[in-house]
């Protein structure tokens, strides 16, 4: 392929002087593009290096190509034009040009991830120069709009989701320790009857978009979110780690009174366009769970519902826009499409909990003295300038003190020595969850520590 380009690349026909020196090699800005994890049938995000002419004269490239030729799983672009070969390319003196890389993986027929690897190869006069290409290939178990009743999902290998799935009325879908659902984009998980996500310390059960690739890694908004509906009931997410989505959890009306709608415990929710945790009427139990970087709220309680949160973190430091909801907003009542106020009491327990974020004021209500607003806040760390003339409870809390967190930037809360939650909350609720997040004994010290994290000395 003969090409003639602006910049770097100029047709081989040009009078410049171009160098002839066998010596003459190029530079490279890598030696090696890594690919992280690609599902197999999915193309990578697309890796780039710039090929250098340090010389003061000339160098015409005679060709640039795929080492694995036709088959190669890789595909290369040389400033914006595709090909698999590039013949003839003139790179002035001390210029440079990009090239471009994607890959594709077939499938493999491996539970494990694989390694695939080629090489974009460089010959200059004679010379012959490479920048290996290495990327791991998953196999994957693609869901496609499948409605599952009672079933088990194993973790031999990671599922995708496309089109969403729902999990039946009146049926159960339980997910072994290792189990990763990957969403498409506008992908979902809907439950109508229940799901228990039950993972451990070292193999979590992991909610999260497509795209493993580091550069999605932080990314909100990649999929829709699990959405717990109407009727739905006993869902249990217990060492689960649900990520970058628009909603985290959409818990909704509640549907048995002997059984909340969501059961949350050593949990993480994090990256969420809109809300980490959105109940609407709902009942929700919940210990040392962690929501965080939300775009508007991490817990929203709203139309009212029956709600327990101990030793909790929510830390809300979104970055990626002016945030103007709080962390946690609470409401006793709505407005229906007819304009009529209804009225739905609500309960709500935070104890040993910590609440706070980039706002001065992390917690809001909307309250109707006509229901029940039963809001209390115990032995708390808050986020709050703001407290005059509100039906909230506050029990010991304090306010409006740094948590301390040992890298908020990096999505860890733990907490840093000399914060002011340790040691700080409730014995008695401390008793109650012995075991921190980590799956470290509580308390440790003189009494157990204000969030999700217990301080240990070895920390």
């Amino acid at each position: 392929m003969f090409i003639l380009l602006t910049g770097g690349l100029i047709a081989s026909c040009d009078k410049e002087v171009i160098s002839g020196d066998p010596d003459a090699r190029l530079v490279f800005s890598s030696d090696t593009l890594l690919f992280d994890t690609i599902f197999t049938g999915i193309g990578s995000a697309t890796r780039q290096f710039k090929v250098y002419n340090r010389h003061d004269q000339s160098l015409e490239i005679s060709s640039v190509t795929l080492r694995g030729g036709e088959s190669s799983p890789f595909r290369i672009n040389a400033d914006g034009i595709p090909g698999r070969v590039f013949e003839n390319i003139v790179l002035r003196a001390g210029d440079s040009i990009y090239l471009f890389v994607e890959v594709t993986i077939d499938p493999l027929g491996e539970d494990s991830p694989m390694v695939i690897e080629d090489s974009v190869v460089f010959v200059t006069n004679g010379n012959v120069q490479d920048v290996k290409l290495v990327a791991w290939g998953q196999d994957v178990n693609v869901i496609n709009g499948k409605i599952f009743e009672t079933s088990r999902l194993t973790a031999e290998k990671p599922y995708l989701v496309y089109n969403s799935m729902l999990v039946d009325t009146g049926h159960v879908l339980s997910l072994d320790p290792g189990v990763r659902i990957h969403f498409h984009r506008k992908s979902r998980l809907y439950v109508a009857g229940s799901i228990v996500a039950e993972g451990d310390l070292d193999d979590p059960v992991v909610f999260e978009g497509a795209r493993t690739e580091t550069a999605y890694r932080n990314i909100p908004g990649q999929w829709e979110g699990i959405w717990l509906m109407p009727g739905s009931h006993g869902s249990r997410f217990i060492n689960s780690r649900i990520r970058n989505a628009v909603n985290g959890i959409i818990a909704d009306t509640l549907a048995s009174t002997e059984s909340p709608t969501l059961y949350l415990v050593n949990s993480s929710i994090e990256n969420m366009t809109y809300a980490g945790i959105l109940a609407r009427g709902s009942t929700i139990y919940s210990v040392n769970s962690v929501v965080s970087n939300c775009g508007h709220y991490a817990v929203a309680l709203i139309i009212g519902g029956d709600y327990e949160f101990y030793h909790c973190t929510f830390a809300n430091y979104w970055n990626f826009s002016s945030r103007k909801t709080p962390s946690v907003i609470i409401e006793n009542y709505y407005t229906d499409i007819s304009g009529n106020i209804q009225l739905r009491p609500v309960n709500a327990i935070f104890a040993n909990s910590i609440i706070h974020g980039s706002r001065d004021n992390e917690i809001d209500f909307s309250y109707n003295s006509g229901a029940g607003f039963n809001v209390e806040f115990d032995h708390c760390l808050i986020r709050q300038e703001n407290r005059g003339d509100s039906p909230i409870e506050y029990i010991n809390c304090l306010f409006p003190v740094s948590p301390g967190f040992a890298a908020a930037g990096e999505f860890n809360y733990r907490l840093a020595e000399g914060s002011a939650a340790i040691d700080a909350g409730d014995p008695g609720t401390g008793s109650m969850h012995p075991y921190d997040y980590d799956g470290k004994s509580r308390p440790y010290g003189d009494g157990p520590d204000i969030g999700a994290f217990e301080r240990h000395e070895e920390d």
